[in-house]
């Protein structure tokens, strides 16, 4: 939140240009005239949006002659495009997480702590709510994309992952992609099956979809995937399929095992896809 003290003696005009929707905008505190008044003053920076005084989150509010008002900035929300589909592949299909899949993800993680013991996984219907829900609400707040791994044979739910950490560069407005309404860079992670899925193709078609729709459909210039230092099969999973080792993060995130984690740092760019799609394309071919 970035608090903004407004007051003026003259008839005045907040305007807001939502570029999540495509139209323009300017830099806070730009003075701007339009249609004859007075003062206007546009006090909005790329992606923010209103809130305060009479009812909230509005495009625009007129501010009578000698009013003054408290008026707080947020972010919008911008849901990336395709955040509600459902990626089909052969071995699985990725869901929008939401409560349907409580259920079947408490009986995913069982009671296999160890397996987990690098991984944050609900245990128990109360944890797997609570992992639904938070999930869903970064959902909501436009900053992750959610899914169930759910096998294609029988749609029993087999584990979960998350596009997060979705960039949006300040392009500028001369360059060709200003305006867009992809994420520019995102990171894949919060990714954990269930162990009879464990050496099957069920992860790397996750990772593949997830790789395809980030640079196919967004367009992102990089995707970037941690581990925690110590997750030897992780990192491993993770070179195996072509990404980039690009050093280790000190004290990066919190482990689960509620200590400050080292995190392996890797990357897939947008010139390394077409090489990577076709070696994870030969993986799956060999399942």
């Amino acid at each position: 939140m970035v608090p903004f003290n407004f007051s003026s003696q003259l008839p005045a005009l907040v305007y807001l240009y939502r570029t999540p929707a495509g139209t323009k905008s300017c830099e806070l505190g730009t003075p701007v005239r339009k249609c004859g008044c007075p003062t206007l003053v546009a006090l909005f920076a790329t992606g923010w949006g209103i809130r305060g005084g009479p009812g909230s989150r509005a495009v625009f509010r007129e501010l009578t002659s000698g009013s003054s008002a408290k008026i707080t900035l947020e972010p919008m929300v911008q849901s990336p495009i395709g955040a509600d589909a459902t990626l089909h592949g052969q071995h699985v299909r990725l869901e929008p997480l939401d409560h349907r899949h409580v259920d079947g993800l408490s009986e995913a993680a069982g009671d296999d702590a160890e397996l987990y013991r690098w991984s944050p996984v609900p245990q128990g219907k109360a944890e797997a709510i609570q992992y639904v829900e938070t999930a869903m609400s970064w959902r909501d707040a436009g900053t992750a994309v959610p899914f169930a791994i759910v096998r294609a044979s029988d749609a029993l739910v087999i584990g979960s992952t998350r596009f997060f950490n979705l960039e949006y560069w300040a392009w500028p407005p001369a360059h060709p992609s200003y305006g867009r309404k992809r994420p520019d860079a995102c990171e894949i992670g919060y990714t954990w099956l269930t162990r009879p899925a464990l050496r099957t193709a069920a992860n790397t078609e996750s990772k593949f979809l997830m790789l395809q729709h980030a640079f196919e459909t967004w367009r992102v210039l990089r995707v970037c995937l941690h581990t925690d230092v110590r997750n030897e099969r992780s990192r491993a999973a993770i070179e195996r399929i072509g990404g980039m080792f690009e050093g280790i993060l000190r004290a990066h995130r919190m482990a689960a095992d509620f200590i400050p984690r080292d995190s392996a740092r890797y990357s897939i760019i947008a010139a390394e896809w077409t090489e990577v799609k076709q070696r994870l394309l030969q993986y799956l071919e060999r399942a």
